[in-house]
């Protein structure tokens, strides 16, 4: 039978419950970290992931309305974050159409919802119906533990090759380098939130395999990337040859 954890044994089970299952892992990652994918693929990526994180103030907004109001500091945080999202400078899928439009697809394109993925789709719904049915914190140690604390891992492999290989602007990776900085700072809060606010056995082992879900939900829909846009142009046997040319503490990493 489980016990209560401490704020320090509870970190890392969190911890544990993601890794392994970092979407660095998928194939269209790793095409991307080694310079395999083209613009199109990269614009393919755009009109996908638009679906997936354009709607966060949403999930979060919902999270926020649930939220309990003894809960300060998690609601502020909410609040924040779709501030920072939406409002607080420059809008962060605005960011994001910039770079698709480098690519070489349309802000039309980007937005319309029959150019994603039925497995984008089944992402999209699962963070809803999250961020909707579940306990708010156990919905936070989904989306912002599970999900957004994986981001700064995940573009600090891409967001040098588009620099170095595609020759992306400053300006037109713009929305990589915020997400780099800003959601380390998110899923650090998310953390502190959870440990705090997880004080039962039951709210404990939710928060464990909702963060582990959320892991593999990010995982199945960046592979499926791959099988839809990339795998006849660049064979998985191509990127296996990658891997195994990838020193072992970077592998590391990609397996973080």
């Amino acid at each position: 039978m489980p016990e209560l954890m401490n704020h320090v044994e509870f970190r890392t089970a969190l911890e544990n419950a993601i890794k392994g299952k970092s979407a660095n892992k998928a194939p269209f990652s790793i095409a991307w970290a080694s310079g395999k994918l083209s613009r199109a693929h990269l614009a393919r990526w755009a009109e996908n992931h638009y679906h997936y994180v354009g709607p966060f103030a949403d999930y979060l907004a919902c999270i926020y309305s649930r939220m309990p109001d003894r809960f300060t500091e998690a609601k502020d945080f909410l609040l924040a974050n779709m501030y920072e999202e939406e409002i607080g400078g420059d809008r962060h899928t605005d960011l994001l159409i910039r770079f698709a439009e480098a690519c070489g697809t349309t802000r039309e394109r980007v937005v319309d919802p029959d150019n994603m993925t039925a497995t984008t789709r089944g992402l999209q719904s699962w963070c809803y119906a999250v961020a909707m049915r579940e306990d708010p914190i156990v919905a936070v140690a989904g989306l912002v533990v599970g999900l957004e604390s994986q981001v700064p891992s995940i573009y600090r492999k891409q967001t040098p090759t588009l620099r170095e290989k595609y020759k992306f602007s400053d300006e037109e990776v713009e929305f990589f380098d915020l997400h780099i900085v800003s959601d380390e700072i998110h899923g650090e809060r998310g953390y502190q939130i959870v440990l705090e606010h997880a004080d039962t056995v039951e709210l404990q082992q939710r928060c464990l395999k909702i963060c582990e879900v959320g892991a593999q939900m990010r995982l199945l829909y960046t592979t499926a990337l791959y099988w839809d846009y990339v795998a006849q142009e660049v064979p998985m046997s191509e990127l296996e040859a990658v891997e195994r040319k990838v020193p072992q503490d970077e592998r590391q990493l990609l397996q973080a």
